[in-house]
This record gives structure tokens, C-alpha cells and sequence, in this order.
């Protein structure tokens, strides 16, 4: 059942984002709270339990995986840094984007994969360990990548600290991460019994930041939503269309074209969300408007990638079981 609840990510977060909407006081605790005897953003500390379910998820069988295939995991991480930056940056521009949303957009670009992708990969008939192994490299490679990638491309917009956003992967990322391979091997029997669930706590965390975010935003949405869901629409197309048709050109095959596909166009939305809500980047606006802008694109990009995923994730296991047939 837990199996079962986890792979209905798409439902769980649309029904987030639907209660957020029409009932925003019971999601901004999310967004208002924070853990009284260390200061931290409550938000901040979700999203570390997140990825601290991810750690606790990896074995060192998934570490040796990246060397069994390293050649599609090399090509999976080089794509997914660098056709959403790049298509972040392009939607920005060519949309003509705020300050705010345009750096939120690119923010969101510049994340790794999300776990959620794992999930969408298993559905979609995909390569699941290696979407593993894209997931882990990707986000290891992000605590360097996104600062960077983040601070050039949205320096046209607003100057970025990206010490500042470094801090914050290390913090949020890195550390939980970690903690969480470290415990698993240190401690497999009781994280044995934490493993099952994690996944599910992870899916309804990242649903309640999101839903913090719309709840917290619902004006900004209203005012933007047309650009916002085209911009948003049009980056994680991108995404899905180019991650699958560069990994073709690249001769590599079926399975692996659909598992960068998914690696590619599914962000961790919900890490663009805490980066976003941090009071260190916020304070790099001059404009507190801006500023509250900011976190709105990885809020609705959740909401994105998850349904294409679910239903690109649909007709290809319905492809395949008819090939089989």
C-alpha cells in the first residue's frame, strides 16, 4: 500500500495544489513556522528530511551502479545541466519575464532531478537503476552546479550571492544526503525498517511545501498565470523532447532515451522552492515584490513535470505492452 500511495505522486500533488488554492490557512504554517531552538525555516527543514529519505534510500550497490553505466549517467547529467538551464534562460528572455519570475524560472532550470522521477521511471518502463544513478549524480553534482549556473544565468536579472545559495545546497543537500547513506550503513537494521516509507514521507513533504508556496502566492499566481503556464509548460517540454531525441542521437537505446527523458524534464521542484523562500535570497531583491515572485515558478513546476511525467510515463508502458504482445 505505501508502494502504492507513493506512485500516485501526481494525485498527491495536484490534490495539494487544489486545497492550497481554495484553502491557503492550511498550508502556510509550512512557509510561516520554523524550529524554534535552531531558527531554521521550517520549509528548509522539511525539504532536509527529503533528501535524508534519499540517502537513506541509496545502498552502495547504486554508488557502483554510476560506474556500470558511466557513460549514459555521464550523458544524463551533462543534459539535464544544460538543456534546462539554457531553456530557462531563452524563456525568460523571450517571454519577457519579471525579475522575479525569471529568476525563479531559471532557478528551477538549474536544479537536479527529482526523486520523484524514480517513480515516473518504473512506470514508464524505463531504466530504473539507472534513473537512480542519474538522481544521486545529479544532485551531488548540484551543490556545485546550481550556485553556478544559477548566479550566471540570473545575474542578468538580479545579482546572486551564489555563496550564499552554496551554503544552502550544503546545508539542505549535501549534509542530509550523507547523513542518510551513513546511517543505512552504519545502522541497516533500524534503517531497514525507516527505507519502506521514506519515499512517501518524501512525496507528502514536497507536497506540503509546494502547496505552502501556492498558498503563500495565490494573488502573484492569479496576476501571472498565463505567462507562468506557458513558461513552465514550455521549459519541462523542452525537458522531456530533448532529453529523449539528444540520447537517441547519441545512439543510445530505448530504455535509456526514456530514463534521461525523465531525468531531464522532472526538477526538484521542491528544492527550487526552499532555495527560493531562503530570507539570504530574497534579501538579493531590491523589490520585496520580486522577491515574493521568486519561488512561484518551481510551485506550479511541480505541478507540471509530475502530470507530464505521469502521462508520458502512460503511453510508453502502454507502447511497450503492446510491443510485447
Amino acid at each position: 500500500m505505501i508502494g502504492w500511495a507513493t506512485r500516485l505522486f501526481a494525485f498527491w500533488t495536484l490534490a495539494g495544489t487544489m486545497l492550497a488554492w481554495f484553502f491557503p490557512p492550511l498550508f502556510l504554517w509550512v512557509v510561516d513556522g520554523s524550529i524554534v531552538p535552531f531558527g531554521q525555516p521550517l520549509v528548509s527543514v522539511m525539504l532536509g528530511v527529503v533528501m535524508l529519505g534519499m540517502g537513506l534510500t541509496l545502498t552502495l550497490d547504486d554508488f557502483r551502479g554510476v560506474l556500470r553505466m558511466p557513460r549514459a549517467v555521464l550523458a544524463g547529467v551533462v543534459l539535464q545541466f544544460s538543456i534546462m538551464p539554457l531553456a530557462g534562460i531563452v524563456l525568460a528572455t523571450l517571454l519577457g519575464l519579471e525579475g522575479g519570475l525569471a529568476v525563479g524560472l531559471i532557478l528551477v532550470a538549474c536544479c537536479p532531478g527529482g526523486t520523484a522521477s524514480n517513480v515516473i521511471s518504473y512506470l514508464a518502463r524505463a531504466n530504473v537503476a539507472l534513473s537512480v544513478a542519474m538522481t544521486m549524480a545529479s544532485t551531488l553534482v548540484a551543490v556545485v552546479a546550481t550556485p553556478l549556473l544559477t548566479g550566471w544565468l540570473a545575474g542578468v536579472f538580479v545579482e546572486i550571492d551564489r555563496w550564499a545559495l552554496f551554503r544552502s545546497m550544503i546545508a539542505v543537500v549535501l549534509v542530509p544526503v550523507v547523513l542518510g547513506v551513513a546511517l543505512r550503513a552504519l545502522m541497516p537494521d533500524a534503517t531497514r525498517n525507516i527505507e519502506p516509507i521514506a519515499p512517501l514521507v518524501s512525496v507528502l513533504l514536497v507536497v506540503l511545501i509546494v502547496g505552502a508556496i501556492v498558498a503563500r502566492s495565490k494573488d502573484l499566481i492569479s496576476q501571472h498565470a498565463g505567462i507562468l503556464l506557458l513558461a513552465l509548460f514550455l521549459l519541462h517540454a523542452a525537458g522531456f523532447a530533448l532529453g529523449y531525441l539528444l540520447t537517441r542521437v547519441l545512439r543510445f537505446d530505448e530504455e535509456i532515451a526514456r530514463t534521461v527523458s525523465i531525468e531531464v524534464g522532472m526538477q526538484n521542484s521542491g528544492l527550487g522552492s526552499t532555495l527560493a523562500s531562503t530570507p539570504s535570497f530574497a534579501a538579493q531583491f531590491a523589490n520585496p515584490l520580486q522577491a515574493a515572485l521568486a519561488p512561484v515558478p518551481s510551485a506550479i513546476s511541480a505541478v507540471y513535470h509530475v502530470v507530464i511525467g505521469s502521462l508520458l510515463a502512460s503511453w510508453w508502458r502502454r507502447r511497450t505492452e503492446e510491443e510485447e504482445v
